[in-house]
């Protein structure tokens, strides 16, 4: 299952996860979204993780640039 996660970084602080589903979901299916927030502060760290359905959306995801 975890091979169809990836990193996700240099997100802006104010990005949601719904963000990174609207960028992503062209891919393929996503089962979570998950921006990594500090836990002192609240705020975003600026990366996360998403993982897809299958491992054939992580290639294409993976070849996106920007």
């Amino acid at each position: 299952m975890g091979a169809n996660k990836i990193f996700v970084g240099n997100l802006s602080y104010s990005a949601k996860p719904a963000d990174l589903e609207e960028a992503f979901k062209s891919f393929g299916d996503i089962q979570d979204v998950k921006i990594v927030m500090d836990r002192a502060s609240g705020k975003s760290r600026g990366f996360g993780f998403i993982t897809f359905a299958s491992a054939e959306s992580v290639k294409g995801a993976l070849a996106m640039d920007g």
